[in-house]
Parts: C-alpha cells; structure tokens; sequence
C-alpha cells in the first residue's frame, strides 16, 4: 500500500518527492524507533540531509538554496512525516524562521545569515511562543526596546525550535504599546544565540516527536544592533501572518504523513494477524473501519492538495491554510487511533511504529495555531 502517490501532485514536485522518499526509507525509517527511545537529537541524519540538499532548501537561489516553491516543500514533508516525524521536525527546524530575512530584510543580512544556513554551516530558530502566551501573536510579552543604535531585549519564548542548537533565532517582540493598533506593536529581529544575556535550555522530555529539540529562553538585557531589525519596526505581526499560511500548509504535510503511516501500518498487520481461525481483516467491521481511515485521509490530502495551489496563488490563504491544517492534523489523530484499536494489546508496546505515530499525532494539532484558533480563522475569513 502506497498512500502517499504522485499523481496528486504538481509534475514540477516529483523529483523532490521522489529525493525525499529515498532519503527517508535510507536514513529516517531505519533510525526512527532509536531515536525515539532514546530521545536523541538525529545530528547525523541532519548532516545528511544537508548533504542531499533535502534541507533548507526553500532558501532563494540567489543566498544558496534550491529555491523550492510550496507544493515542492509539501511533497517533500509528507515523505519525510510518513518516516518519522520527531527526525522530520528536527530536519525542518534547521532553517525555521529564514523565511522573514529573506523574504523582507536586506542583502547584508542574507549573506551574513541565510547563506550559511543554506550551505548546511550554521542553523537557525524562530522565537515566538512565549510561558503563558501561545496563540495570541498580539498579546507577546518580550519586549525589545531601542536605546541609541542597538535594541535591548527582555523576556522569555517557549518551545522553540532549536533555541539551544541554533546559530542564530528570528524572534518576535513588542515594540510599541499602542493599543489602538495592536497589530502594529510586534518587530522581528536575527539576535545571535551567542548573544550575552541569551540563556536556552532544553524543555523537559516529551511524549512525542522525542528527535527533535525544543527550549525556554530567557533574554536578559540582551542588545543587539539596529541592523538586526527585519524589514521595518512594528511590521512583526503581519510577517508571521504570511509565514504561517505557509507554514500550516507544510504542517498539514506532517498529518498527512503521519496519516499515511498509521493507515499502511494497520493495513498491513491486519491482513497478517490471525484471530478465531481467519485475519484479522476478514471481520467486516475492520474492513468498514480501514474504508473509513482511507475515506478521510483522501479527503485530508485533496484538500491539503487544492489549498497548496490556493496559497500558492496567493488566493485568500489565511482561509485555505487554516482548513488545511486543521483537516490534515485531526485526520492524522482519528486514523491513529482506530489504527491502535486494531492492533489490540500489541499497540501499547513501545516497539510498535503505531504507538509512535499515536504519540505523534497529538503535536501538530496544536502547534502552528491551535486548531481551536484554526476554526476562528476559518469561520473569520470564509468567503461571503
């Protein structure tokens, strides 16, 4: 069973699809469950990765990348997914965060940061979440004020990507109070993980996606230059706005991919398990409970597939990257769970890839806006 076929997708995308799905049954399949036990940081397959272009490659061709458009990038991600997402994760946060300097800062600051991202020499985070703020880009605490030439930074972000492994983190603070133009208080600035008064450390361990890293940070009288603004001050909010619709479509590659696991590994060990003298799939409730699991993944894919192009085109994203998003990640939970019924007992053994998966599927709901916020946005910018 092959779920994840090409015809769905742009022709332009399958050679990145089919690089992708190489590169993940050679390096992630066979390194996953390790990983995921011990709860390690994939440094090798990550130097792989950069080795086989496969990562931070949307990064322009002008500062060293492939240039890689959306649908390329979701081919890409639902293969890597399909493998394992903690390792997938771990891949796509080496460039997290790029997209705002190239897409609005400067040269210098494409050739002093994004280049060597690119060329796999440094990589990079993106700061946004915050202890007791997650969904609310508004409402973000850490402030960053201007004092001569420089910007001092105070605060904390949590659950950040790559907040102790990378070079250098885009971080989102406020700078203005106004509150008649709430939307216009937050910048993006490139502050260097060397920074003195930049301290990260490792969340706790997590229940899931185990490969990848995430830290709290706290910034402490942390200056960095005037030059380390992107694009203008006060623009912050509207960057992450932009950011994200792509982002939650890449996001929705992650449910697919994990949707794809669940269902091709359930599928297969109940045409294998034998119980009362015939397997486990001649029982007509698992087969109606497998017709439902494909139902829904083909309806989470297609949709995932028309948003890419919708936002792609630039047609009203936020609305097509939101059902998206939500429809891919939830779809991901339903078809895992059902895949756990199916296993019986045997699906609570660490060593099953559906317990992983199972434990997977619970993160993508929530981060990249909750899917709560998802539906705000839906229902907030549904065509009239």
């Amino acid at each position: 069973m092959d779920l994840l076929e090409e015809s769905i997708v742009p022709d332009h995308a399958h050679e990145i699809k089919a690089e992708a799905r190489e590169f993940a049954r050679e390096h992630i399949e066979p390194n996953a469950q390790e990983h995921y036990q011990e709860g390690t940081y994939p440094e090798e397959i990550l130097e792989a990765g950069q080795e086989a272009n496969l990562v931070a490659q949307d990064i322009p061709e002008e500062w060293g990348g492939r240039g890689l458009d959306l649908p390329q990038l979701l081919a890409l991600t639902e293969e890597f997914y399909r493998a394992d997402a903690g390792i997938a994760l771990t891949l796509q946060l080496a460039s997290f965060g790029c997209k705002m300097t190239y897409n609005y800062g400067t040269d210098e600051q494409c050739e002093e940061y994004i280049r060597p991202v690119a060329d796999g020499e440094q990589r990079s985070g993106l700061a946004v979440s915050e202890p007791d703020t997650g969904s609310d880009l508004t409402g973000m605490e850490t402030t960053a004020e201007k004092d001569g030439d420089e910007y001092v930074i105070n605060g904390e972000k949590y659950w950040i990507g790559n907040g102790v492994e990378a070079d250098w983190i885009t971080l989102y603070a406020r700078t203005d109070d106004d509150e008649t133009n709430r939307y216009g208080n937050h910048s993006l600035f490139i502050v260097p993980t060397d920074t003195d008064g930049y301290e990260a450390e490792h969340i706790p361990e997590k229940m899931a996606m185990r490969a990848s890293k995430q830290a709290h940070i706290e910034l402490e009288d942390c200056r960095i230059p005037e030059e380390n603004l992107i694009g203008s001050e006060g623009a912050g909010f509207w960057m992450l706005a932009d950011f994200f619709n792509h982002g939650r479509i890449a996001v929705s590659g992650h449910g697919l991919g994990l949707a794809a696991a669940a269902i091709e590994e359930t599928w297969e060990f109940v045409h294998d398990r034998e119980q009362f003298g015939r397997t486990i799939s001649d029982f007509q409730a698992v087969q109606h409970g497998l017709a439902d699991m494909l139902m829904g993944f083909e309806r989470a894919r297609s949709l995932a597939w028309r948003a890419c192009e919708k936002v792609e085109n630039g047609e009203n994203e936020g609305y097509w990257a939101a059902l998206s998003k939500t429809s891919a990640t939830e779809t991901a939970v339903d078809v895992a769970e059902r895949g756990m019924q199916f296993h019986g007992g045997r699906s609570v053994l660490d060593e099953r890839r559906i317990a992983r998966v199972y434990r997977d599927v619970r993160i993508p709901v929530i981060y990249e806006g909750a899917n709560e916020i998802q539906r705000n946005l839906i229902y907030g910018q549904a065509p009239s």
